[in-house]
């Protein structure tokens, strides 16, 4: 119950924010403050329990039938993360909410950085591989939100839409990875794939795993070659970087990378491809750190270099290099996170992060100045901070690494020559700002922040002062525990001890050191004597590249649309028969799908006169396409009619009642729509015509070989025998294991649950977006309230639709409408609480109370319908949404799986027994997103319509005043 509660917490809270006002800054924090705390004491309450190598599970059936469920698992490892996760969102919390301006839009601020933190733990403590990769997606999304959070900036949205694009890109390799690696094991579940690593390894498919787990982590983890995203993240705010950077989102790479290690690790492949991508991104992120103008960027490339380090000790094949890879994220995340502050503040209280005319801050901002200097001596690896001990046993490590001359050299060298560039760039962070002649042209005279936006630099700063000086009784029995979790058995000896004596690490570190004090006084005079010269560095720009290549992907899609699609709705229509029938033939091909047919029953002629009544309207609606529209569709709704009538035949009144009910509401909006079908271009002469025949010619073939095709599908399931049908199935088990005798609805709402509940998300995405698609030509607000002497004449109708009829033209229609929508409501109500045992159910249900509205539409115009509603369709789909979804995860608090049906029987007084079913309120859910789809497509439809009105009276108004023909 504690691991699911770690999960929820955060998600709750994202919720709550969002739906907090504007100018409750201080609730907002206080809200996602207690969450993070919360979890952070719920995480630490659970290490004894994995202090012994112990394995924290909580398992909720998903789909059993499938071998799929919803597992959360916490290890020494994953409490180490969840406690830093955690941790660390609560201290950015308390930063943020000094930070975030008034006038910024905190509750989405705050409901986004929940998300964030909930995605992540969901990283850190999912128990299956595809669970794993779908919370990894939400990191994507919620990080997406958040650099994007200023929206109005160009900078912001460029470096969102890149950092989707290069992590989300990852996130899809990682996909096929774990695919393919759970494919291998026979399982998707961690447990079972950590212990098969040797079967994995042997694997031929072991390259392939590989790569596209590395490209995951990789990209995540900003890496190179994909390190560019990164420093144009920067345009977030200072609590997003400073969480994205220590906790989240880049860490989410190197945490994946560990925890794969007892699995992928141990090979040639692993050295190179990991190790080589870490050496990249270690000496190129420092070298790059030095030359950054601004705070942030100094720090990103900086983040590049030591996420690189980690990537590169975890590369190496040993058991200690993944421990010295852990103890730095550790140590990272508390010195890196302090300098974000630290740049945050400044950047609050002087308005520039620009290094070139910051200068001399430490007398305005001791305390801060203080904070930054230790934070950042820690990350250039000075003795007695935790960053010291972690840099020097990545040296050793690079020390012990055997194997060809170059390597075994050349790494120890290269880790010296980023150490030295990180010296450089630490102490240029540090000089440039805090020390020299104060500054004179910064937009706000500098000075110390309140005292609490200082609290959490001022914890973690303490953090790198205590574990430096005592490491092994503070963060090392955490780091056994984590690595233990890890390497079980094969666990190897070290020690966290300040002092090891004089040793080839240690000389190392000094080395580093004096070369980094050296290269930055070299870099400092330079700069003054050539101010103006761009470094070498600036000729890589892998933001350019990414823009070329965004670019050039956009004309090639353009390219090959051009190409293989039309602006023509009847190609488009074409291709997609077409398409469909080819996908339908392939498993049909094969033979034997309709052997041994059951013999068919004698044709009854009053059913054959019926069919031909609905073939002539379908034909008849096909010929009237060219030359009547309104025709065709009536004729279309004759044949829907007939199928109707043939369910009623089959003794299928359920499917009969919802496909009249859709044949009403379709009938309407494509009414709607017709207007704005393009007219029908014939082509002129005998050319043009006989291409039109031709045209023609093509489709009656392509109709007739798709008709026969179903038909004939139809008649191979109709007449298969009945012990070969999955129909038997659901009628025997509909009762006993659905709890409803409407075999329809019980496999709506129970036996496929879960494509109803795909269905219907899908039915409101598409009613979002032909609103959003259409909102743009929405009239003025001020035109929705009719005027008061039209109500009180009864008249309903629309204000430019009453001027054309005669007065009361419409008022017995008006009050009849009226007295329609109650009694449509009662029996929408109706159909709703009788399906799961009669004809009837949610989906008919609102569509009948959908036609209601409708009827209020065409006799009173959607502005009375939008005046006088107290629900905003937007509303009706996002609750009904939220109904059925949480009617399908509360089987879990039943400890059944997802979706299943929970029935209870009660007596209540003056109406007796009742029988309930969770399925109702599923159903509830999906009566309210179908009123609420159908509602906002028949606004957004309307408002074109009442457009197109207007326009074409202005036009005739103009034309008569100016005296010609209209």
């Amino acid at each position: 119950m504690s691991l699911i509660l770690i999960l929820a917490l955060p998600f709750i809270g994202s919720l709550c924010a969002a739906l907090l006002p504007s100018n409750a800054r201080n609730a907002e924090a206080w809200l996602a403050g207690l969450m993070a705390l919360s979890c952070f004491v719920l995480v630490a309450s659970l290490y004894p329990q994995v202090a012994d190598g112990g394995v924290v599970r909580a398992d909720l059936e998903w789909a059993p039938a499938l071998g799929l469920q919803f597992t959360l698992r916490m290890d020494g490892y994953a409490w180490l993360f969840a406690l830093i996760v955690s941790g660390m969102g609560a201290l950015v919390v308390l930063y943020a909410r000094y930070y975030m301006s008034p006038e910024d839009p905190v509750p989405r601020f705050f409901s986004f950085f929940q998300a964030f933190m909930a995605a992540m733990l969901g990283v850190v403590l999912s128990g299956n591989l595809i669970q794993l990769v779908l919370f990894w997606e939400m990191t994507s999304l919620a990080s997406f939100m958040l650099i994007a959070y200023w929206h109005h900036r160009q900078d912001a949205r460029r470096g969102a839409r890149m950092a989707l694009t290069v992590t989300g890109a990852g996130g899809l390799c990682l996909l096929a990875g774990v695919l393919i690696l759970g494919n291998i094991v026979g399982s998707y579940d961690m447990d079972q794939v950590l212990a098969a690593g040797e079967v994995v390894r042997a694997d031929p498919w072991y390259p392939a795993v590989l790569v596209l787990v590395a490209l995951g982590a990789l990209t995540k983890s900003a890496q190179f070659p994909f390190q560019f995203w990164l420093p144009n993240a920067m345009a977030a705010p200072t609590p997003v970087s400073a969480y994205l950077h220590s906790a989240t989102m880049v860490k989410a790479g190197v945490f994946l990378l560990a925890r794969f290690w007892p699995v992928l690790s141990g090979t040639e492949e692993w050295f190179w491809i990991i190790g080589g991508a870490g050496l990249c991104s270690l000496v190129l992120g420092a070298y790059a750190a030095i030359f950054q103008q601004d705070m942030k960027g100094v720090l990103a490339y900086s983040t590049i270099s030591h996420l690189g380090l980690i990537t590169l000790l975890l590369g190496m094949n040993s058991s200690l290099g993944l421990v010295a890879a852990i103890f730095h994220m550790v140590n990272h995340a508390t010195f890196k996170a302090s300098l974000f502050m630290a740049a945050g503040i400044v950047d609050h209280e002087t308005g520039t992060r620009d290094l070139g005319r910051l200068s001399g801050l430490r007398r305005a901002m001791p305390i801060t100045a203080t904070l930054a200097v230790v934070a950042a001596a820690a990350m250039a690896g000075v003795p007695l901070l935790n960053g010291f001990i972690s840099k020097e046993m990545f040296f050793a490590e690079t020390t012990f690494v055997s194997g060809d001359p170059m390597i075994q050299y050349g790494l120890p060298a290269m880790a010296v020559l980023a150490s030295a560039f990180s010296v450089a760039y630490s102490l240029r962070f540090i000089l440039q700002v805090f020390f020299g002649p104060p500054a004179e042209d910064l937009p706000r005279a500098p000075h110390e922040p309140p005292r609490f936006m200082l609290v959490p630099s001022g914890l973690l700063v303490l953090m790198c002062l205590v574990v430096g000086v005592i490491p092994g009784l503070t963060v090392g029995p955490f780091l056994h525990t984590a690595a233990q979790s890890i390497l079980g058995a094969d666990m190897p000896e070290y020690s966290l001890a300040v002092w090891h004596g004089v040793n080839l690490p240690l000389v190392m570190s000094f080395v580093a050191m004096l070369a980094g004090v050296l290269l930055y006084a070299g870099l400092r005079a330079r700069q003054r004597a050539l101010p103006g010269q761009v470094p070498f560095i600036y000729r890589f720009d892998g933001r350019r590249t990414f823009e070329f290549l965004f670019d050039y992907s956009s004309v090639a899609a353009s390219w090959v649309l051009a190409r293989v699609s039309s602006p023509r709705m009847q190609i488009q229509m074409v291709l997609i028969v077409l398409g469909a029938l080819l996908v339908a033939w392939l498993p049909l091909q094969r033979g034997q799908w309709n052997d041994a047919p059951s013999p068919i029953t004698p044709l009854d002629p009053a059913f054959a006169v019926l069919w031909v009544v609905g073939a002539i309207c379908a034909v008849g609606a096909a010929f009237q396409a060219k030359f009547h529209r309104l025709a065709a569709l009536i004729l279309a709704g004759g044949a829907g009619l007939v199928t109707c009538l043939t369910f009623v035949w089959f003794s299928a009144p359920d499917l009969a009642l919802t496909q009249l009910a859709v044949e009403v509401v379709t009938v309407v909006l494509l009414l709607l729509g017709l207007r704005w079908l393009p007219r029908r271009i014939e082509g002129g002469g005998q050319d043009g015509s006989a291409r039109a025949r031709a045209r023609r010619a093509r489709d009656l073939v392509i109709a007739t070989v798709t008709g026969t095709s179903l038909a004939a599908l139809a008649y191979a399931i109709l007449t298969r025998p009945q012990g070969q049908t999955v129909a038997s199935y659901f009628v025997e088990k509909a009762l006993p294991e659905g709890g409803g005798t409407n075999v329809v609805n019980v496999i709506l709402v129970d036996f496929r649950g879960f494509d109803t509940f795909g269905e219907i998300t899908v039915v409101g995405i598409v009613a979002l977006t032909v609103y959003a698609l259409l909102r743009r030509f929405r009239p003025a607000a001020e035109s929705i309230a009719l005027p008061r002497q039209q109500r009180d004449q009864g008249a309903i109708v629309a204000p430019d639709i009453q001027a054309l009829l005669p007065d009361n033209a419409l008022a017995l229609p008006a009050v009849l409408v009226r007295f329609l929508l109650p009694i449509a409501a009662m029996v929408s109500v109706y159909l709703l609480l009788r399906g799961h045992n009669s004809p009837g159910g949610g989906f008919v249900g609102g569509l009948v109370m959908a036609t209601a509205v409708i009827l209020q539409y065409m006799v009173g115009g959607v502005y009375w319908v939008e005046s006088r509603s107290r629900l905003n369709p937007q509303h009706w789909i996002g609750l009904g949404l939220l109904c059925a979804g949480f009617t399908a995860v509360s089987a879990w608090f039943a400890a059944r799986p997802f979706l299943s049906a929970m029935a209870w029987d009660v007596s209540l007084p003056l109406i007796g027994h009742v029988h309930l079913s969770s399925v109702l309120f599923f159903d509830v859910g999906v009566y309210m997103l179908v009123v609420g789809g159908t509602m906002l497509v028949l606004v957004a439809l309307a408002h074109q319509s009442l457009r197109a009105q207007r326009k074409a009276a202005a036009e005739a108004q103009a034309a008569a005043e100016s005296g010609s023909p209209a």
